[in-house]
């Protein structure tokens, strides 16, 4: 009886969830208000130790890489799915516990005599329970969240719900548990004999099917339309990025890049040169992109230095010299063959001028830099001053920074990972002590510094090149070793001898090269390998290692039946 009564009470807490998260999601589309699933998710992930963290990425993205997904693509939607489930999980255990506690006050077998009127106490647990949730959800809720809202309308949106979901599962107990209701007490008696326990069966069956049909009704509505609204957004955005780029990097257009002489063609089928910016590629902590008004934002930048300043986008555009970068950003968590790697145009200051106006007071060795996100990362006066390159960002391909890649300001340093790039700046001090940043306090890589990576992405049998009697089939890819640059790139086909690609003069020192090989066709089944040396004569790692905690090495190779 007892495992009965906690699975009805997981049935009822998961149901009530569910269609409590499609209420919250529709007000959050609609109105701006908490996404309390999301809140909770970014809490839960900022507090966990940082090695089960990182045990849930690599998970997550192993997962996708077997079921053959694209994880830039689908990343951050299995983050959020797992939000959601993990809410709706927390709701069914709270039924299943609830139900539980309230049948346990009564002696076994003992249920409600006709009539019988449920306690001052029985009525209010709900009320409790939904207090004792919501509460909590509340606190986290405001610590977590940077969305521009009225703090007190949250917090009481927030608890309102929760009192109705726990005011939702104390009925749904009353109807399940503590039965029989007077009016099926009364059935009972007057039905010539009629079996007690069937009209309770039906009672119960009636009352499952109205709540669960009622839940269903308002989960799909509410996720419905808050996903229309979601897109809908979504769209403009996208036509907003669209509209401001300078750069049109689709097949076809006419493209202004340094290199476009060049007599190098990429090979169809190889990844753009130049990533539009509504496809670069997006890692952030929280579930959801941290959004800065830029209009009332101020960067203080503090600590051991002559003269503290409080800086606003202008102030960046204005008061120094710009300096153009065309940058490929990649991110530690990537596999070998990764596609969480993409290339644009930065424009921003040399933080060397920057530091130099605000003057460095004697001991100063680090930029300690916080972010709007929760981020944090230090960052090496030696190495600021070593290379002039190193930007404060608040440009992409000619416009602000996209509000989900860091607008108003990010960093750049290159021959790094973007673990070691902070966006959505919100502060800067300058100090003498170090501090760990926070994926290098989660056991990554202190220096973060790219790994030679060389990548096959297209064997492009239906391009195939007529070279006199011999037919030639073209192989493209990347190669990348950060600021390093590349010298060399290899390709080998079922083993055999390394045969040299041709390589396609970079956009910049600081991004991919594109790789062309011309291989001679043959029939039958076939791996294609590749490897690439840096600009400094270092080869690329052969050795197969994980990602973490420095970056993935090995060789990347593609099979294909010609």
């Amino acid at each position: 009886m007892k495992l009965r009564i906690m699975a009805w009470g997981a049935l009822m807490g998961g149901l009530l969830m569910a269609a409590l998260t499609a209420v919250l999601y529709l007000a959050n589309q609609l109105l701006g208000l908490p996404f309390v699933p999301y809140d909770l998710f970014n809490w839960v992930t900022r507090i966990l130790p940082g090695d089960l963290v990182t045990f849930g990425i690599d998970a997550m993205i192993d997962t996708m890489l077997f079921l053959g997904l694209d994880v830039a693509d689908t990343a951050k939607t299995a983050e959020r799915a797992s939000a959601i489930l993990q809410f709706i999980a927390i709701g069914a255990v709270v039924g299943a516990v609830y139900f539980v506690t309230m049948a346990a006050h009564r002696s076994p077998g003992e249920r409600r005599s006709p009539g019988e009127r449920r306690s001052p106490g029985e009525r209010t647990a709900g009320l409790v329970v939904g207090a004792l949730v919501g509460l909590p959800l509340m606190g986290i809720s405001l610590a977590i969240t940077t969305a521009d809202r009225l703090p007190m309308l949250s917090l009481v949106w927030i608890l309102s719900v929760f009192l109705v979901w726990g005011g939702a599962l104390n009925l749904a107990y009353g109807r399940l548990v503590m039965i029989p209701k007077p009016e099926a007490a009364a059935e009972s008696s007057a039905a010539d004999g009629a079996d007690r326990s069937a009209v309770i069966r039906r009672d119960r069956r009636q009352f499952l099917i109205q709540l669960g049909a009622s839940t269903a009704v308002i989960t799909v509505a509410g996720a419905g339309l808050g996903t229309v609204l979601a897109r809908r957004e979504a769209r403009r955005r996208e036509e907003e990025l669209a509209d401001a780029m300078t750069h049109n990097a689709e097949p076809g257009a006419d493209i202004s890049f340094p290199n476009a002489n060049d007599p190098v063609v990429p090979v169809p089928g190889t990844r753009p040169e130049y990533t539009p910016v509504k496809d670069h590629y997006k890692v952030f902590l929280q579930t959801e992109p941290t959004y800065i008004n830029g209009a009332d934002w101020l960067l203080p930048i503090t600590g051991l230095v002559i003269q503290p300043l409080m800086l606003t986008v202008e102030d960046f555009r204005q008061r120094w010299p710009s300096v153009d970068q065309y940058v490929t950003l990649s991110c530690i968590s990537g596999r070998i063959g990764t596609t969480l790697i993409s290339t644009t145009q930065w424009t921003g200051v040399s933080v060397q001028d920057v530091l130099a106006d605000v003057g460095l007071q004697e001991g100063a060795r680090y930029l300690h830099i916080t972010c709007g996100d929760g981020f944090y990362e230090t960052v090496d006066l030696d190495l600021i001053m070593a290379d002039r390159r190193i930007m404060f960002c608040y440009a992409w391909d000619g416009n602000d920074l996209p509000k989900d890649h860091g607008y108003p300001l990010r960093i750049w340093i290159p021959d790094r990972y973007g673990m070691k790039q902070p966006k959505w700046i919100t502060g800067i001090e300058v100090t003498d002590v170090y501090t760990e940043g926070y994926w290098v306090e989660r056991n990554w890589d202190e220096v973060a510094q790219v790994r030679t990576t060389s990548v096959i992405d297209t064997v492009a049998i239906d391009h195939m090149i007529q070279d006199g009697s011999q037919r030639r089939v073209p192989i493209g890819g990347i190669a990348f070793a950060g600021a390093r640059g590349i010298s060399r790139v290899q390709v080998r086909v079922n083993g055999g001898e390394w045969q040299d690609a041709q390589l396609r003069s970079p956009l910049s020192e600081t991004t991919w090269v594109i790789w062309r090989y011309e291989w001679p066709f043959a029939e039958g089944h076939h791996l294609f390998e590749v490897r690439c040396t840096a600009g400094d004569g270092m080869p690329q790692s052969e050795e197969k290692r994980d990602n973490r905690p420095s970056g993935a090495t090995g060789i990347h190779s593609h099979e294909a039946d010609l």
